[in-house]
């Protein structure tokens, strides 16, 4: 049996703290102003301005204004699938735990979040760092996994969440881009305006669910 304490968040002293609420300044301030003015007139050093920093500092902090208006909608989300995982009772199916904890993170959003959304179906390079976020569930979720697995090595785990991560992409690469349409493929490509396609907790699902024979088996071979 795992235990959901091991993605619990010690802690955090004042550094730590000032860094949070340096990063959560930039991404406030980055959806703020691109809401406003619309993601192209928007700068790094506007931004930066917002939220009372540097433009030197928020490169430590986002590569990119799209970064940054992104985060606002992917904020922590690895850390929380990877901790509704753990929170599962341990007789839950693993598959199952990771699906729900999937599809809950993605679908459980707010008003900024729908704003973000909105504005990320508008531009490819915003829909770009969207998607390029789906990497990083893999290292929290590796360690849940590991964990669930009793995986010291955390090979099998690390394939699982990585497997994980890119049925996520997938899905959401087919949800930002309506199927059978070449017109649309091809505004999709040049950066236009994209209409969201079908149910998101649907094509998360279909997406995840060739990963379960998987899942099922680790689980067997860890069972005594």
């Amino acid at each position: 049996m795992w235990n959901a304490d091991i993605v619990t968040t010690p802690p955090r002293g004042l550094r730590e703290r000032k860094k949070q609420a340096t990063r959560e300044a930039l991404r406030e301030a980055a959806l703020r102003l691109a809401v406003e003015r619309g993601p192209d007139q928007v700068r790094v050093e506007d931004i930066a301005e917002a939220a009372g920093v540097s433009p030197r500092t928020y490169n430590n902090y986002f590569a990119s204004r799209e970064q940054a208006i992104v985060s606002a909608v992917t904020a922590d989300r690895e850390a929380r699938i990877a901790a509704a995982v753990a929170a599962r009772p341990a007789g839950v199916r693993l598959a199952d735990a990771v699906t729900d904890a999937v599809v809950e993170q993605y679908t459980n959003t707010g008003e900024r979040e729908h704003k973000a959304l909105l504005l990320i179906t508008t531009q490819a390079a915003l829909r770009d760092a969207f998607l390029d976020t789906a990497a990083g569930i893999e290292p929290p979720l590796t360690a849940v996994i590991a964990e669930r697995l009793d995986d010291a090595e955390a090979h099998t785990a690390r394939v699982l969440a990585a497997s994980v991560a890119a049925a996520v992409r997938i899905a959401l690469e087919g949800w930002l881009r309506p199927a059978g349409k070449a017109e649309a493929a091809e505004s999709f490509a040049a950066g236009g305006l994209v209409v969201p396609s079908g149910s998101l907790p649907d094509q998360l699902r279909t997406a995840l669910a060739p990963l379960a024979p998987a899942f099922d088996a680790a689980e067997q071979h860890t069972q005594p």
